[in-house]
């Protein structure tokens, strides 16, 4: 869970006898098998992750680059980063329209350095807001949200392996509802706004939700799962979840079936901020979380949220896999074993957009489809885009608005105007179709939202 950080200090947050030549041969054969799974065994968590297509990364803060023993065991073990803190709106943007990338900037050249993900961490959260923001509401604050979203992630664009674009969005308790803050406030659509605006931002970076107490089937995670789900159908840019796996000294029973139930719905899943109370179980915890991220073919990598006991938001519980002298932790030795034995070799598929119920068109050119969620007065709506026989290099898609409707964002295409009969034409990223392929864009505005099948013309 992420939590406010002290001033200058880290932040919160498992004998046959075989005889005569055959038998012999067979023993051989099972002797060199051994040798090779042997050699090919991983030597640290990154490299041992890397072999089950996996990350295994850590959490740190910019100013623990200065501390060799912190770094020493950093460069060694862990092939992924997430910055604690500095990616936080008030670190990024401490003033309006002032950015400030200085500390994250360091972070991502230490990892690029070292060959390392850089896991981007967060672009809108309810808390860490610098003081600006807390004076905004409605649509002002809307704005500054999605400039806020543009701006960082364009900034990063090609350097973040995946982005928590929301994070801890979900109330506490039994109702699986939205958190009351100043985000939510603005509309219910935020989430799927911010989502939108950091697809367009940067089209190469696996967008997430992040949140905690989501670790077994319960009525958040299911209030997750819903949300995940709705996006998935209509075309909202989701391509993973994060679980924060803040654990105590048990762990839930259904933890593999809880990753997997959102594996299912086609995005990757993600331990993004593992910490487990220390005790006799710890060990045995660690490795039932590896061996859980590596039974469900989605889960595509582990994050302890820091690296030694005392760099821990929780450093009384002394939870993570290494000491406060940084030695390895019996909980380090089961998360490498588990690692070495368990799982699949097959590295995670990326993730593709939803499939689409409308069949591509036989001749050539493009078609395209809308689908529009409303509330009284206003509405998002997605178009799906789908070439024909043949590829399409660049697409114009006709839509013509109620009136008194009035566009007020767009993402993934350049509008003409913002109402009456609007021409949407691609942008630089998605232009390009192949014969049969999609894209999709969207808009949402005030009023009525369009009904009907658009134009589209390729070319």
């Amino acid at each position: 869970m992420d939590h406010v950080p002290h001033r200058g200090t880290p932040r919160f947050r498992s004998r046959a006898r075989l005889l005569g030549p055959a038998g012999a041969a067979i023993a051989v054969a099972v002797a060199t098998l051994a040798a090779a799974t042997t050699a090919n065994a991983g030597t640290t968590l990154g490299s041992a992750a890397a072999e089950k297509g996996r990350y295994f990364g850590a959490a740190v803060p910019a100013f623990k680059l200065s501390d060799s023993q912190f770094t020493g065991i950093l460069d060694r073990e862990f092939n992924a980063i997430t910055p604690e803190n500095e990616m936080k709106w008030d670190a990024t943007e401490p003033s309006q329209n002032q950015f400030r990338y200085t500390s994250g900037d360091q972070i991502v050249s230490h990892a690029q350095a070292h060959g390392m993900k850089v896991r981007g961490h967060t672009l809108l959260w309810h808390a860490q807001q610098p003081a600006w923001v807390q004076n905004l509401s409605g649509s002002t604050l809307r704005s500054a949200m999605m400039n806020h979203v543009t701006q960082v992630a364009t900034h990063y664009k090609g350097q973040i392996y995946a982005w928590d674009v929301v994070n801890e969005a979900f109330a506490d308790g039994g109702s699986g509802a939205r958190r009351d803050s100043n985000l939510q406030r603005t509309g219910n659509d935020w989430i799927e706004a911010a989502f939108r605006t950091a697809r367009a931002a940067d089209p190469a970076a696996k967008l997430c939700y992040n949140d905690y107490n989501t670790d077994g089937i319960n009525a958040k995670s299911t209030g997750v799962y819903n949300m995940v789900r709705d996006f998935k159908t209509r075309g909202v840019p989701i391509d993973c979840v994060g679980f924060q796996s803040h654990l105590g000294t048990t762990l839930p029973s259904d933890y593999q079936t809880n990753l997997q139930r959102f594996a299912d719905l086609g995005v990757d899943v993600q331990i993004t901020e593992l910490d487990i109370t220390q005790g006799s179980n710890q060990a045995n915890m660690y490795a039932a979380v590896t061996k859980a991220c590596l039974a469900v073919t989605r889960c595509t990598g582990i994050t302890t949220w820091g690296v030694r006991d005392n760099d821990s938001w929780r450093s009384g519980d002394n939870p993570l896999l290494f000491d406060s002298n940084g030695n390895k932790k019996p909980a380090y030795t089961a998360v490498l074993n588990a690692l070495n034995t368990g799982g699949t070799t097959t590295p995670p598929p990326s993730t593709t957009p939803p499939p689409t119920t409308t069949p591509p068109p036989s001749g050539s050119g493009c078609t395209a489809n809308l689908t529009v969620q409303s509330w009284p007065g206003g509405f998002v709506t997605n178009v799906h885009v789908t070439a024909g026989s043949t590829a399409v290099n660049g697409w114009t898609v006709r839509i013509t608005l109620p009136a008194g409707t009035v566009i007020t964002g767009t993402w993934s295409a350049q509008p003409s105007g913002t109402n009456g009969t609007v021409d949407f034409r691609n942008v630089d990223y998605n232009g390009q179709i192949g014969a049969g392929g999609s894209t999709d864009f969207g808009f949402q505005g005030t009023g009525v939202g369009p009904s009907g099948t658009p134009s589209c013309t390729a070319g």
